[in-house]
């Protein structure tokens, strides 16, 4: 089952110029928590990219069977395929998709810039890496109401496709590209907008301050924002306009 099953949780992608953008959207989620972001950069002449990650928007079974080098190997294909039509190409993604944005712009030290929006680096629920003994005897926990109650803008949740559950097994896979990516930050040389909130339940404050004190970008090419009237999926929510003129602002100030 899903939430807000009357949107398409398909990939999508918004044509425009030579400037590409690959958006990676977040854990059980898909594309269209991404699609305010996409469509506010695509209005300002952007090619915009949306894949929909393996074991996604079909059911928490099929997320179940796979595993972390799928999600890596799906955004590798997604931007090299965008970086076949655009040029230059930047990379974000929202939780889990802000570490697998933060992993391309390790295996690709040429990116132009990566956004990372409540980049999942700490995770806050302490029970994460317990998943990968928990999955052989859980298959998922519901997440219930509380899940979608960190919102400050009661609209927001209008946007999200989500599992209503999260998959254990998957869970597992989860921390083990968390920890890959952490100890794939020394290797990010690229300049990186950060996007975190102090309301936000999932991901811990200092998983920001983790990524700025890990990666061997130059400090002045790194920029936190730091929100205070947002939950976890910051880019559906109140400040959501905010984050997107501040992306396309990191983006316009990096295309040299």
């Amino acid at each position: 089952m899903a939430r807000r099953s009357h949107l398409n949780p398909a990939a999508f992608e918004l044509p425009g110029g030579p400037l590409g953008v690959l958006l990676i959207h977040g854990f059980t989620g898909a594309p269209p928590e991404m699609r305010l972001l996409g469509e506010y950069l695509h209005a300002r002449g952007m090619t915009v990219s949306a894949p929909l990650l393996p074991g996604h928007g079909t059911s928490v079974e099929e997320m179940n069977r796979c595993r972390w080098q799928e999600w890596t190997g799906c955004v590798e294909q997604a931007l090299a395929e965008l970086r076949s039509r655009c040029s230059p190409v930047f990379v974000g993604g929202l939780s889990m998709g802000g570490l697998l944005a933060l992993y391309l712009a390790a295996q690709h030290p040429d990116l132009p810039g990566a956004m990372a929006y409540a980049p999942a680096l700490k995770i806050a629920d302490w029970r994460l890496p317990m998943s990968h003994l928990l999955k052989y005897l859980i298959r998922s926990i519901p997440k219930g109401e509380s899940y979608y109650q960190d919102f400050t803008d009661p609209n927001a949740v209008q946007h999200i496709w989500s599992y209503d559950a999260n998959p254990l097994a998957a869970g597992a896979q989860l921390d083990s590209l968390r920890r890959a990516t952490q100890r794939m930050l020394p290797q990010i040389v690229c300049p990186l907008f950060i996007v975190h909130s102090t309301l936000d339940p999932a991901v811990r404050l200092d998983s920001a301050q983790a990524i700025c004190d890990g990666v061997s970008t130059p400090p002045d090419d790194v920029t936190v924002l730091t929100l205070h009237n947002s939950g976890h999926n910051l880019l559906v929510d109140s400040e959501w306009e905010f984050v997107a003129e501040q992306t396309a602002r990191f983006i316009y100030a990096h295309l040299a």
